[in-house]
């Protein structure tokens, strides 16, 4: 065995289900689940209930968040129509702009011309715009991103057009960035039909050539590795009406050091992608005093049975890994080490920093 040490990991896109989800995951749980797949550093996202489309919503959500977060968290802002008014009033708050093109869990989307020009005219300059955008979207993103020259990151890119447009861009010199997945890395259309709702989530899993497609691209066009962790029960996910979105904040570093042994990236590239370039993408402070450790050739089988997610289960149940995290530091303190949390809710930090604020006691 080999245990080698990482930079703590920042995964910039995920679901932390509150509030009105809190049966699903929350901020104690969800932090927890992040910790022990060796992030220190979550970006949550604003398709809530209700949505972080207004000030209330969002410092609401902040407030509860302070006194619960194991690990350092952000909590994007959503764009909405019926709200456009609110978006200077969200920037203090948020560490970014969403804006959802195509279908997604939550009430949260933008279908609208002019509500898209006032999120590119309005949202501070100095904060990012993330878009769930698929297929042709995509190519509006990268439209906005020319026109107003300012950063566009695409999140959960899934199919080969997609890719293949940013990377054009890319070349172009254009301001665009894009994050892909785990789970469209490692599974494809055939395995949606084998895990049935488990692996209904949306961007619906590729083809085998788009999977080809993400990994050309790794080495280069690829920014960020992003779990989109999505949890619901397994109570849900078998019900009438299944909702899309699958777990993966513990899972996805194991994942990709397979990839590293296989040949498929370099170390030194999983730490860009997990760890470097999402804190430049999004402006996320450095964690000093914070380091992952994993010890490799470890062989083991992933199961439900280990989920420390609220939801109890993962899509890459049964599938094989050779490595695990055997202690987390963030900030000189361990916070996780062998299978145990030693964290305690309120002792992460909420990002972006805006002073002691009332009901804020957990920013530092």
């Amino acid at each position: 065995m080999t245990t080698i040490t990482l930079p703590g990991l920042a995964d910039v896109h995920t679901h932390l289900r509150v509030p009105g989800g809190e049966h699903k995951e929350d901020f104690a749980t969800g932090t927890a689940a992040a910790l022990a797949g060796g992030v220190t550093t979550v970006l949550a996202m604003p398709n809530t209930t209700p949505p972080l489309s207004t000030p209330e919503a969002l410092n609401a959500a902040r407030s509860t968040a302070a006194g619960a977060i194991r690990c350092d968290v952000g909590l994007f802002a959503g764009a909405s129509p019926e709200r456009v008014d609110h978006l200077e009033a969200l920037a203090p708050g948020a560490v970014a702009l969403k804006i959802y093109l195509n279908d997604t869990f939550g009430p949260l989307r933008v279908e609208d011309l002019p509500t898209l020009r006032a999120c590119f005219r309005r949202w501070p300059r100095e904060k990012l715009i993330a878009m769930h955008a698929e297929r042709q979207s995509v190519a509006v993103g990268i439209g906005l991103a020319a026109a107003y020259s300012r950063p566009v990151h695409f999140c959960h890119i899934s199919r080969r057009e997609e890719i293949e447009l940013i990377a054009d861009a890319k070349m172009q010199g254009l301001p665009v960035t894009c994050e892909v997945t785990p789970h469209h890395l490692f599974l494809d259309e055939r395995d949606a039909r084998r895990l049935g709702t488990r692996g209904d989530m949306r961007p619906v899993l590729g083809s085998p050539d788009d999977v080809a497609a993400l990994w050309e691209h790794l080495g280069e066009t690829i920014d960020c590795i992003a779990t989109d962790h999505a949890p619901h029960t397994l109570a849900e996910k078998a019900g009438s009406n299944p909702p899309p979105g699958v777990p993966g904040l513990e899972t996805s570093l194991l994942l990709m050091l397979g990839a590293v042994e296989a040949g498929r990236l370099s170390l030194e590239r999983l730490e860009a992608l997990m760890a470097h370039n999402p804190r430049r993408i999004f402006g996320l402070p450095e964690q000093p005093g914070t380091h992952v450790e994993v010890e490799l050739g470890v062989p083991a089988t992933l199961s439900d049975a280990e989920v420390v997610s609220k939801c109890g289960w993962t899509p890459f149940a049964g599938m094989t890994v050779s490595a695990r995290v055997r202690r987390v530091v963030l900030r000189g303190q361990v916070v996780y080490q062998d299978g145990r949390v030693c964290a305690p809710p309120g002792s992460g930090r909420l990002l972006p920093s805006l002073g002691r604020d009332a009901g804020e006691s957990g920013e530092q």
